[in-house]
């Protein structure tokens, strides 16, 4: 088969088995969300480039390595979404939203990252996330977690996540961390990997974040930001701790905890698993004080996650996603009974019942064919029931069979 045929690299198919999980994880989160109070926000899949390079920043990888820029028939330089704060943030400057605050916004769809596919992650992926804008209060950080933990409870997936929490500070606590950063790198630049090196120059932070063997193992040495929080700075961060504690949400202080995109401040946080190898990370987030007032619009604090329903879907027990709706199978015995099938299957519709209807092919197969769909019931139509009003109802579960009327049948119970 032609290379034109076949699903572009990083990209797949979501087949029904697998669409059926991503729509449980999704309405889970979306549920999860309204109880929270939050509202959906649904952004453009392209922005102009700049509301990604400029966010993001130039140092992060998304940036440097994995955006799909392109310039349109107008000359714009435009950028497909890989991250669904930045779009948010934009819309709460262009919409004039500055007067509602404070908001709380939910979001789910396709992003778009150039990256080397592996297990979880593809170029095409599927996120949802939260954004709490307006809040300053370590409370609205230990809201959003808790979101969070409810949301991978009701998926089934709690128990086997990790909550891994640090704090980034205030900008004045960054500012003398970067300094000792810079300090103490620049004594090991030879050593530091050509990503990392380019980022001592920009955001040495970024460099905690480095998967490379080497800067690992000097990341080990590297000052500890706790030494240079100020009193501000700790007094938030306590208060997220004590918040989280008081919830019973368990949780570990990660140090080197950084994320990769450069608009993060304050808390920081990730849910991980061991069940995904090397890309454990599920859900992460954090606060971004600066990020809409580095765009053009008023100073508004922020906080928020995001996770990844590809990853999300790989860790869902597959019981919980199967759907137990009602489902009836409407089987035409003859010629006579699959033209009276469509009929009946089209007012069992009307009532919101679920329903198969199986066209051709001969009896003994549609029967076949509907227990293995699972359906609950089959109402058979043959020649004799057409002409006398009635239908046969089969429960599968029971094997019990009965004869009712068509009239009846509009007042049938179906139980499951």
């Amino acid at each position: 088969m032609s290379n034109k045929f076949q699903c572009v690299r990083g990209t797949r198919d979501l087949l029904p088995e697998l669409s059926n999980v991503f729509r449980f994880v999704e309405e889970s989160a979306y549920r999860n969300a309204i109880l929270y109070g939050y509202g959906e926000i649904e952004t453009p899949i392209f922005e102009f480039s700049d509301v990604f390079h400029r966010t993001l920043g130039e140092t992060s990888d998304v940036v440097n390595k994995e955006t799909y820029d392109f310039t349109d028939r107008g000359g714009e330089n435009l950028t497909l979404r890989p991250e669904g704060t930045a779009g948010v943030a934009r819309a709460f400057i262009s919409e004039g939203l500055s007067q509602n605050l404070p908001l709380k916004f939910y979001y789910s769809g396709p992003m778009f990252r150039y990256e080397r596919p592996q297990k979880g992650r593809y170029r095409q992926f599927y996120q949802i996330g939260t954004e709490c804008l307006g809040y300053d209060s370590p409370l609205a950080d230990v809201e959003t977690i808790a979101l969070a933990w409810d949301f991978l409870k009701s998926i089934g997936i709690a128990a086997e996540c990790t909550l891994e929490i640090n704090t980034l500070g205030d900008a004045e606590s960054r500012t003398a961390y970067r300094d000792a950063l810079v300090k103490y790198f620049s004594q090991h630049v030879d050593s530091l990997s050509a990503d990392s090196k380019m980022r001592l120059e920009k955001n040495p932070l970024r460099i905690l974040d480095s998967k490379d063997e080497g800067d690992k193992k000097i990341n080990t040495g590297a000052p500890k930001f706790a030494e240079y929080l100020n009193a501000t700075s700790k007094d938030f961060f306590a208060g997220v701790l004590k918040g989280i504690e008081a919830l019973g949400i368990p949780f570990k202080l990660n140090p080197l905890l950084v994320r990769g995109l450069d608009y993060y401040t304050h808390t920081v946080f990730e849910f991980t698993t061991q069940k995904l190898g090397a890309q454990g990370t599920v859900l992460a987030g954090g606060r971004y004080d600066g990020l809409i007032e580095s765009m053009g619009g008023p100073r508004t604090p922020a906080v928020g996650w995001g996770a990844g329903l590809d990853r999300l879907a790989d860790l869902v027990p597959p019981e919980l996603a199967v759907k137990k709706d009602l489902l009836v199978a409407v089987i035409g015995a003859d010629d006579q009974g699959e033209a009276e099938s469509v009929k009946l299957s089209h007012e069992l519709r009307a009532r919101g019942i679920k329903t198969e209807n199986f066209l051709s092919g001969k009896m003994g197969k549609k029967m076949q064919k509907a227990n293995k769909l699972g359906a609950h019931y089959a109402l058979i139509l043959g020649g004799n029931e057409v002409a006398n009003k009635t239908v046969t109802i089969k429960n599968f579960a029971s094997g019990e069979q009965s004869e009712i009327s068509r009239a009846a049948l509009t007042t049938y119970e179906f139980k499951i």
